[in-house]
């Protein structure tokens, strides 16, 4: 079954862009490059015959019950999350050594802090994970995690309540040309990244799960060093009824894999 949703494609430009994120040291204020909303078609992976997986299309969707159940500073969860995490990547992708460094907290609220990504990328160019992978490990152990095969992977979960709106959605990689893809700066307080950002084809697969639920998770690669495709997510703004909607509230927790 398709639905109909908004995201927002990059535009192609031969200009450098880039986000500037917490700009002027306010968190939470993000000044974007300019954006085209765009109507997709997506498929739901609950009903369709075609299975999602991470093997064929850098991500999949699985259950997985957490004991943390808030995700706020007033709880110490980090550890027990952390663990829980580890255990699935070794368990559904084969990892053997796991590095959770990140978790942010969204919520669909135009006065939240963080709210949905809403603009088509992945959260690493090339270029950008390597140096994240020295910013965490230091340049001898990252040389070593080089010379093998390592993975940036994104753990995405719903906080509370089932998704009844902004739910993630996905572009199936075989449907990319790598001409669609555009590296964007993210631009920090305190340091500089990359991402990348993606430009609108009619040839791009959507899908996302319907009606996610806290007992399930998205969990997707963001960069691969082995050419494992980094997968386009963005968060899908439904053409539906919305009066009976509670507004959406996630966590992503991103891990650094070795295999």
């Amino acid at each position: 079954m398709q639905a109909t949703a908004t995201v927002n494609y990059h535009i192609a430009s031969p200009e450098q862009q880039a986000f500037h994120i917490d700009a002027g040291g306010v968190v939470g204020n993000l000044i974007s490059p300019e954006l085209v909303p765009t109507k997709i078609l997506v498929t739901d992976a609950r009903e369709d015959l075609e299975p999602v997986s991470f093997a064929a299309d850098s991500v999949s969707f699985v259950k997985s019950v957490s004991a943390v159940k808030k995700f706020d500073v007033t709880i110490d969860w980090e550890k027990a999350y952390n663990s829980e995490l580890t255990d699935l990547l070794a368990e559904r992708a084969g990892a053997r050594e796991v590095v959770i460094f990140d978790h942010t907290v969204r919520v669909n609220d135009p006065d939240a802090t963080r709210k949905p990504a809403r603009n088509v990328h992945s959260d690493y160019s090339p270029e950008g994970a390597h140096r994240r992978l020295r910013d965490l490990l230091g340049d001898e152990k990252a040389k070593t995690w080089e010379a093998g095969h390592f993975s940036f992977v994104n753990v995405w979960r719903p906080v509370g309540n089932p998704i009844t709106n902004a739910p993630l959605g996905f572009v199936r990689p075989r449907s990319v040309a790598e001409k669609d893809w555009l590296t964007i700066k993210l631009i920090y307080p305190d340091r500089v990244g990359s991402i990348l950002g993606l430009v609108a084809n009619n040839a791009h697969e959507w899908v996302y799960l319907s009606d996610m639920t806290p007992d399930e998770v998205a969990f997707f690669n963001i960069y691969d060093n082995q050419g494992k495709p980094s997968i386009a997510h963005s968060a899908l703004d439904m053409v539906c009824d919305h009066s009976a909607e509670i507004p959406r509230k996630s966590i992503e927790s991103r891990a650094l894999v070795r295999y």
